[in-house]
């Protein structure tokens, strides 16, 4: 068993990258990270040999130490400017790690809380204790124990109840370290009756390797309205493992849209519970990738409750020698009767070299139920290049602009028209580089 001593010497290596947690923290926390820190010493890395682990392999990760940053690089204003949302309310900057407040606009009125972790405790200690580490089970997972164990800030949304926040929250991530591990964490609370739009995004400031583990819960009240949307965009040398869980009660409706684009290697699990009859949500995602990259996308849907209603849309676009995976599970508990649900994944190829692993899987113990899925994958329709070619367009063209397509139909589901914008750009010109044909 040499290998499991190696991937627990691992898990060791990243729990004390961290550190110690600062002193002088509520008795809460300091028991949320005692947990953590037990349970991330009991459990191991994932391999290959686990099943939800066998088509993506960590092993390139497991040979590189990242420790965490000591301090955030020192940036100035023009370094945040690309990746800002012209439609956002306010944002929360975090740059290595750790809150910029210079970058970020911070609000607590209206009905709303957009703060980091430490004056959300501030100013709704009862409520933030009550919800952070409530979702995400980091009893079972070793990436998000080693989040909670060391967690020191955290970008935090709270929206009262009945309250609508029509323009987007923006929360940016960024590594501008080479070399270093960031714990990004992030706790979205939503009230009965409320609406808003939550923006997380991840993304580089340098094209070498680092490492991003991060956590996000979101937990929507009775009625509750949210659109989320997920834009990872790291160094095409970094890795990223991300988990994200989400609670809805009765009648909360979700609309969420997923792009990853950068990485070396990412994966993304994404969960959500039914709490509550009448729960509403729709989860899409596009990955588009090319040379070695890999990016692995991996989805629950738990209905737990009756009339519960999910729609999934999952795309891949792998060129170059990439490799993209999407396993989506359908779980309809017992007595979760009148759910209505569908997953959907297509994949296009690129190249020769690329290679995309699908997996939608149903697990139904109810009788009265409505669920459906669908894979496939393939490369564009000749008889479609075809076409535009007759039209006058080159080969390249005519097989840029389908692919572009393709992406696009999630890609505009976002909604925010500046976010969708830069990445319709960034995937233009991913369409028209050489390594994606």
């Amino acid at each position: 068993m040499a290998t499991d001593v190696r991937e627990k010497s691992y898990l060791d290596t990243l729990l004390e990258a961290q550190g110690r947690p600062p002193a002088g923290s509520p008795s809460f926390l300091s028991e949320l990270r005692a947990d953590a820190l037990e349970h991330a010493n009991a459990l191991r890395v994932p391999t290959t040999r686990d099943e939800d682990w066998r088509f993506t392999d960590l092993s390139p990760l497991y040979r590189t130490s990242f420790p965490a940053a000591h301090a955030p690089a020192a940036l100035i204003e023009s370094a945040i400017a690309p990746f800002v949302v012209s439609e956002a309310h306010g944002r929360l900057v975090f740059v290595d790690g750790f809150f910029a407040p210079e970058f970020s606009v911070v609000l607590a009125d209206g009905g709303i809380t957009i703060a980091s972790l430490a004056s959300a405790l501030a100013m709704q200690n009862e409520r933030v204790r009550a919800q952070l580490g409530q979702v995400v089970d980091f009893r079972k997972d070793p990436f998000a124990a080693v989040n909670t164990a060391w967690l020191r800030d955290a970008a935090v949304v709270l929206v009262d109840e009945g309250t609508s926040v029509e323009r987007p929250i923006h929360i940016l991530f960024l590594g501008a370290t080479p070399g270093t591990a960031a714990y990004p964490r992030v706790l979205i609370a939503a009230e009965a009756d409320s609406r808003c739009t939550v923006v997380e995004e991840f993304a580089s400031l340098h094209g070498e390797s680092g490492f991003t583990n991060g956590v996000s819960e979101i937990l929507l009240g009775e009625n509750a309205s949210l659109r989320h949307v997920r834009l990872q965009q790291e160094s095409s040398a970094a890795f990223h493992i991300a988990t994200c869980r989400m609670l809805l009660a009765r009648g909360a409706k979700c609309s969420s849209v997923s792009v990853a684009l950068g990485a070396r290697l990412s994966r993304y699990n994404v969960g959500v519970v039914q709490g509550g009859e009448g729960a509403d949500w729709q989860l899409d995602g596009v990955a588009v990738i090319s040379g070695r990259q890999l990016a692995d996308t991996h989805s629950v849907f738990d209905h737990g409750a009756a009339h519960g209603r999910s729609r999934q849309l999952h795309k891949c676009i792998a060129g170059g020698a990439a490799h993209a995976v999407f396993n989506g599970k359908i779980l309809v508990r017992p007595g979760a009767q009148q759910t209505d649900s569908g997953q959907q994944s297509r994949n296009l190829l690129l190249s020769d070299r690329a290679s995309i692993d699908t997996k939608p899987e149903l697990e139904i113990f109810a009788d009265d139920v409505k669920c459906a899925h669908g894979a496939t994958v393939g490369q564009l329709d000749a008889e479609q290049v075809f076409y535009l070619k007759s039209r006058g367009l080159s080969d390249a063209s005519s097989r840029n602009l389908l692919t572009f397509a393709f992406a696009a139909e999630v890609v505009e589901r976002i909604a925010i028209p500046s976010l969708v914008a830069r990445i319709e750009d960034f995937v233009l010109k991913q369409t028209q580089s050489k390594e994606s044909q």
